[in-house]
């Protein structure tokens, strides 16, 4: 690519940021560090009566756990700055009155009432209104196009309520060209004249939005399937101020569970999966789930999300950023929407559960549990290379190992019926006695001992084996038994195996 590939992730900061968002994000982050280009960030907050307090640092909190920190944004590198949207404000009148002075764009002073009976009209007659060529200078339209610049001056100086229109071109064939979807073709005379500015001075999304873009040297624009409508005003705008337009690529929608609709916030509470990436604590104090707070590996995450609409085309399915940065390419972004599949999240944490230094899982299953708090972590460590493999998140651990660090209080009445037996005693004695004789107390030679005395007596192994593993345990389930015994040592695994022989 010969420009300098610049892309940029605008969110607007009323509330948490959904993981349909951060998906967005990540994309826009592949895509510039697979061509050595920048990502930015931008607030785009104009409109200020849906603002959420704190949800631009969530934001920012967000993209950071997820390794997909931003290049430019709200003080950082602010190269291109103010990065917020209502600090830019300024801006945006100045390109507004270039469009009207150019004839490309009008004064509409129709109130909302009027408006409302225009479309009640139409349905009455069984269309829909639409505020565009064949209307906007009929004379029912009160706009700068029917009335006199006098007239006009008069309005604003008086203090009218009016918007900015822009105006749509009548029969034009606009090609439009998207990086994911090719090539679409639209006929100008089903567009409206969208609304870009208003008189309190704010603009609307529209043509701050293109305004920033060609500021801020934007190349590709990478968003979700929502703003597809919105491709043939925005490229009209590129075009009426003369400026070249980035490329645009518009990602396909997350789906639900059911691959029918948008992913909601709704379906997570529903199914009991997170739906943003940090856990949420809303102003009314409502709290929704994060994948974070989850138990959930940001690299998961990342890898999860990467395939909710690109495939690399190949079988791999673990990917590093790193190994995504490399392979990312939009043309193997999908156009059909992507379903959201729990139970693949979780399969993606356990892959990278096991990944990970059993060093680190038991530092961090250490500090949670305090229970663990005098024991040596190193121990810890290797009983996390025991039980990790069962596990999904590291709050699963202490259920799967609880046993490692204490002895049983009592043993699961379904495994005893199972496991004791007539003779169960005796033969519990005779397991004590090897244990106690076994003098290098390695797992191979406590195997070795004790299956070659089953064997030799011609003794069925569930009959040893499992009340040994309930007397161990206090239930049929963990790892390998002599890992266990090796792992609690012989005064414990004799301690424990006579409790169990004392209950019978």
């Amino acid at each position: 690519m010969s420009k300098n590939v610049r892309v940029r992730f605008a969110p607007s900061p009323t509330g948490p940021l959904h993981i349909g968002g951060v998906r967005t994000a990540l994309f826009n982050y592949l895509f510039a560090k697979k061509h050595g280009g920048d990502f930015v960030l931008r607030i785009e907050d104009t409109d200020q009566n849906r603002y959420v307090e704190g949800a631009e640092d969530y934001i920012v909190d967000a993209l950071n756990w997820c390794n997909i920190p931003f290049d430019e944004g709200p003080e950082k590198n602010e190269k291109f700055g103010p990065y917020r949207q209502s600090e830019r404000k300024h801006l945006y009148k100045q390109y507004a009155d270039q469009l009207i002075s150019e004839g490309k764009a009008y004064y509409a002073f129709d109130t909302s009432e009027q408006l409302d009976a225009h479309r009640k009209d139409h349905e009455a007659n069984g269309k829909t209104f639409i505020y565009n060529w064949h209307n906007r200078e009929k004379g029912r339209l009160i706009n700068s196009l029917v009335l006199t610049k006098e007239e006009t001056k008069a309005k604003i100086e008086a203090g009218e309520t009016y918007v900015v229109r822009f105006k749509s071109p009548q029969d034009e064939t606009l090609h439009l060209k998207d990086v994911i979807r090719g090539n679409i073709s639209i006929n100008t005379n089903v567009l409206d004249d969208k609304i870009l500015f208003k008189s309190d001075g704010m603009p609307t999304y529209h043509l701050a939005n293109i305004v920033d873009d060609h500021l801020m040297e934007i190349t590709h624009v990478i968003r979700g399937e929502e703003w597809l409508p919105s491709l043939a005003l925005h490229r009209l705008l590129y075009d009426a101020f003369g400026w070249e337009a980035p490329e645009f690529a518009h990602l396909p929608l997350i789906l639900k569970p059911t691959g029918k609709g948008k992913l909601s916030k709704r379906d997570g509470d529903k199914l009991g999966f997170p739906v943003f990436p940090l856990e949420y604590t809303a102003p009314n104090g409502t709290i929704s789930r994060g994948y974070k707070e989850d138990g959930y590996f940001s690299d998961a995450v990342v890898n999860f999300l990467a395939f909710l609409g690109w495939n690399p085309g190949t079988e791999q399915e673990l990917f590093s950023l790193e190994n995504l940065i490399s392979e990312f390419d939009l043309d193997r972004v999908n156009k059909a929407g992507a379903r959201f599949d729990p139970d693949k999240t979780k399969w993606f944490n356990h892959q990278y559960m096991q990944q990970q230094l059993d060093l680190d899982l038991a530092n961090t299953f250490k500090a949670e549990r305090s229970e663990l708090a005098e024991i040596d972590v190193n121990y810890i460590a290797l009983v996390v290379g025991l039980i990790k493999e069962r596990a999904t998140f590291i709050n699963e651990f202490w259920e799967l190992s609880h046993f490692f660090f204490s002895a049983p209080t009592s043993f699961d009445e379904k495994a005893s019926k199972k496991a004791l037996k007539e003779g169960t005693v005796d033969i519990m004695q005779k397991v004590i006695e090897i244990v106690t004789a076994t003098r290098e107390f390695t797992v191979q030679n406590l195997e070795s001992k004790l299956k070659g005395w089953i064997t030799d007596n011609e003794i069925g192994f569930g009959k040893v084996m499992m009340p040994l593993r309930l007397a161990l345990v206090g239930a049929l389930q963990g790892p390998d038994v002599f890992e266990i015994m090796f792992m609690i040592g012989k005064n414990e695994t004799v301690k424990r195996i006579d409790a169990l022989i004392k209950t019978i």
